[in-house]
């Protein structure tokens, strides 16, 4: 009989046609996890593993133990991998063992620490489109948190998922074609698309399955009415799971509804030019508003501030409850360390408990879990005092500290447990009385096995006489050839090596059958009493995660109060008006860096009226990008709750922020810079509003001068006229600074610069008016141009200056000046 049809290849197949396509699966066989044919082919590369052949059957495998490192790398890699384990011990089966797939691990699925990152989220997205309507579910199948949010473009379901940036989406058949869902997830991109059956996705199905998972009569008190493409995208994401991937998604208890209105708009392209978080096309550790503010201890913590930032708040009540915490925090200091030491003793509740909840987890995730609640009573007595109403209070009546669950762990499970949990060693002695009579038994039969030994040797006389163990003999006697001579006659012959022979008596089978049952026993009821504790433990998983989200909440105030302290950050006023005034606001990204130059703080007053639209005029290099910038992102800040750095702010809510600036290609998709620059540009002109906050840089650059021109002034135009919204325009148009006479709306301002000479230093000051001159060759000479170069450009530009064409019809721009043009040996003739 080939390999290929035996029983065991036979059960291989039929396992491996159960599973979705391209689902790798670690088959089990004995201590290592196989796999074979082309899944081995696969696996052998992105493992780095040895490839054999068994009566040519491509195979490899890894090591059980190991198994979840391999795992990782093949996740990681964007890979779905099936574990199938032996359903029986090979002594207990008669023939071939049972196996059956137990889950399958997909990048949206995972639940491994060595592949989840602990400050972000790892969702898996469910995506159901009908009439322009788009509906998302977003799963994080690590914390158990499941939310939906419908839209009503493609551009703000973009902005969602690159929000949420999901590892893996569900997504119906009948939209496997579709263009916009081939924009959004590009062949080669980060997000695993996994296409389901378009029946998973029907309105029925998914309402009986979301009812029944949630023990609910109804949705609507999740808010869900209204929401029915959502709803549908968030059932057959649950089915995914529970279903086809067999997995256990018990800790998933809501389904919360998010409302584009609550919050402020932040599209993918403002988030990349503001960095304010790490993006996949940002260089390595690159400064971010989220590195500069992330001062959080817990890993909740982590993730909800990453959620604030991106998605700041648009109502002016929830700005101010956040704002009101923080402020009380920085005026009682020793409560905001005391806060922070006691939150630094918290573990990551939401994972751990998912962890447990879905079987998996160890003893030690319960000690962490333990060792977590019992930190709960202190912090809740630390926010005792809080004044009923505010987020410090609220979040503490949220804690439930769970004493008894701590005692339960505390009582049952050793300090220092070990990883395996079908191995023994993980429950304290005393705490089951059987077991302790089991492991003291086994404990006294290893020294009955050393007494036995030396006995042994002293009534033979041999002293290389040792008495060892293996799964095939049991425990037996061994006696090297040169002493044969010497064993006794009532040792039983049971197995001939090249160098010894090996013997049992009766008295060393008579006590071995008592060590081992007694040691089998041990294991099997600790495991036993293992789940047992892991199971009151998941009996409290809603307690547990309600605490998780308080704790979350508590962690990123304090972490914003400790940055306001630290870097002298102030209260921004929050308005329903239309006026954003700062005064000495700083940028809050470039002020820490350590190379940068002492920063210079600027004012900014925007307003719906007299200043709607700034004119930015300057030399490069002088900080007017980085100016804009800065507001936006302090106007970010203010709006997610936090204090900003600034001497004083006032700022009217905003609804969305857009940006332009920067210079980049998309080759990929065919895309000149300018293509994108007129791209993003006609994005902010179809969707901003009156309240929105417009940054613009250059806009226009990427073309010739006179077009470039023509449309930078359309658009300010535009902006100021019809969509009315507050901008900021930086530019080296000097022509646009004469919108002020024609627009009421419009002001120029500039930044300052000190010339002496052909030298220039820039002050980085912002001061009404417009620039009177460009400094471009001044710059070129700070960045290294040759001498002639410069010297020619200088000719040049005074050509410009005079007028197109000389008297006699040469054109002026190629004109030498006298005494000047080819004097010096170094001089570069371009004509």
């Amino acid at each position: 009989m080939s390999e290929a049809t035996t029983p065991l290849m036979g059960q291989y197949r039929k396992l491996k046609g159960e599973l979705p396509p391209g689902t790798l699966l670690f088959f089990r066989l004995g201590d290592f996890y196989e796999m074979f044919y082309d899944d081995a082919i696969e696996a052998s590369r992105l493992l780095d593993l040895t490839l054999t052949k068994r009566q040519q059957v491509p195979m490899c495998g890894v090591p059980h133990h190991a198994a979840e490192l391999y795992l990782a790398k093949l996740i990681k890699a964007g890979k779905k991998v099936a574990i199938s384990e032996q359903m029986e011990e090979p002594s207990a089966g008669k023939g071939l063992v049972r196996r059956d797939v137990v889950r399958i691990v997909t990048p949206g699925t995972v639940l491994e620490e060595q592949v989840l990152d602990a400050h972000l989220h790892n969702y898996l997205a469910g995506l159901c489109c009908a009439d322009g309507v788009f509906g998302l579910a977003m799963l994080d199948l690590s914390t158990g948190e499941f939310w939906i949010e419908q839209f009503t473009s493609a551009a703000a379901l973009g902005d969602a998922l690159a929000r949420g940036a999901p590892s893996e989406c569900v997504v119906p058949e009948s939209l496997r074609e579709n263009a916009e869902l081939a924009a959004l997830f590009p062949a080669g991109g980060p997000t695993l698309l996994s296409v389901r059956e378009d029946w998973t996705f029907e309105p029925d199905f998914v309402a009986d399955l979301l009812l029944r998972h949630f023990k609910v009569y109804s949705l609507d008190g999740f808010g869900c009415a209204g929401q029915q493409l959502a709803v549908r995208a968030a059932g057959a994401v649950l089915h995914y799971v529970t279903d086809e991937l067999r997995r256990n998604a018990s800790h998933v208890r809501a389904l919360h509804v998010k409302t584009s209105a609550d919050f402020l708009v932040i599209d993918e392209g403002t988030v990349a030019h503001l960095d304010l978080v790490p993006t996949r096309s940002a260089a390595a550790g690159a400064p971010t508003l989220l590195g500069v503010l992330d001062k959080t201890v817990t890993p909740m913590g982590g993730r909800l501030l990453r959620d604030w930032l991106l998605r700041p708040l648009a109502r002016r009540a929830a700005i101010v409850a956040r704002q009101d915490t923080i402020e009380a925090l920085t005026r009682d200091r020793a409560l905001l360390h005391d806060l922070t030491a006691q939150l630094a003793e918290i573990r990551d509740l939401e994972r751990v408990i998912a962890r447990l909840g879905v079987g998996g987890g160890n003893a030690r995730e319960l000690q962490a879990l333990a060792r977590s609640l019992a930190a709960l009573p202190g912090l809740r007595a630390l926010l005792a005092a809080q004044p009923a109403g505010g987020l410090l209070a609220e979040n503490a009546g949220a804690i439930t500290p769970l004493p008894e669950l701590v005692d339960l762990i505390s009582r049952a499970i050793v300090d220092e447990p070990p990883l395996a949990i079908k191995e023994g060693g993980m429950i304290r002695r005393g705490y089951h009385p059987e077991l302790d009579e089991l492991l003291t038994l086994a404990t006294a039969g290893r020294q009955w096995l050393a007494d036995f030994q030396a006995r042994e040797q002293e009534r033979t006389g041999i002293k290389s006489l040792k008495v060892r163990h293996n799964n095939i003999f049991g425990y037996y006697i061994e006696i090297t050839k040169s002493n044969l001579a010497a064993t006794p006659t009532d040792y039983i012959r049971k197995q001939t090596m090249v160098n010894a022979e090996r013997f049992i008596t009766p008295e060393l089978k008579e006590y071995e059958n008592k060590i081992v049952g007694a040691q089998d026993r041990a294991t099997a009821l600790e495991y036993e009493l293992f789940v047992q504790v892991r199971d009151a433990a998941v009996l409290q998983t809603a307690a547990i995660q309600r605490s998780a989200a308080a704790i979350a909440q508590l962690d990123v105030l304090g972490a914003l109060a400790e940055r306001a302290l630290a870097l002298g950050y102030v209260r921004p006023r929050i308005t329903e008006g239309d006026a954003i005034l700062i005064r000495d606001g700083r940028h809050p990204v470039v002020e820490q860096l350590a190379e940068a130059e002492r920063f210079v703080p600027n004012d900014v007053l925007l307003d719906g009226t007299a200043n709607q639209l700034i004119i930015i005029t300057g030399p490069n290099m002088a900080g007017k990008s980085t100016y804009i910038r800065q507001v936006a992102l302090l106007v970010v800040m203010a709006q997610m709750g936090a204090f900003i750095p600034a001497a004083e702010a006032e700022i009217g809510v905003v609804d969305r922020v857009f940006t332009r600036v920067g210079a980049s290609d998309d080759l990929a998709r065919g895309r000149s810079t300018f293509m994108v620059e007129m791209q993003e540009t006609a994005n902010i002109l179809h969707n901003a509003t009156a309240k929105s906050l417009i940054v613009l840089d250059e806009i226009g650059r990427g073309t010739s001068t006179f077009d470039g021109i023509s449309i930078a002034w359309a658009v300010a135009e535009h902006l100021h006229n019809q969509v009315k919204a507050k901008t900021l325009f930086a530019t080296h148009y000097h022509e646009l600074t004469d919108l002020a006479l024609t627009l009421r709306g419009v002001k120029n301002y500039n930044v300052l610069v000190r010339e002496s000479g052909d030298r220039i230093a820039f002050l980085r000051r912002i001061v009404p008016g417009a620039a009177d001159k460009s400094y471009g060759i001044h710059v070129a000479r700070l960045a290294g141009l040759p001498d002639g170069v410069i010297g020619r450009a200088k000719e040049i530009l005074a050509n410009l200056e005079e007028g197109e064409f000389g008297d006699q019809g040469q054109p002026k721009l190629a004109r030498p000046r006298k005494g000047k043009a080819g004097d010096s040996k170094n001089q570069l003739a371009f004509f």
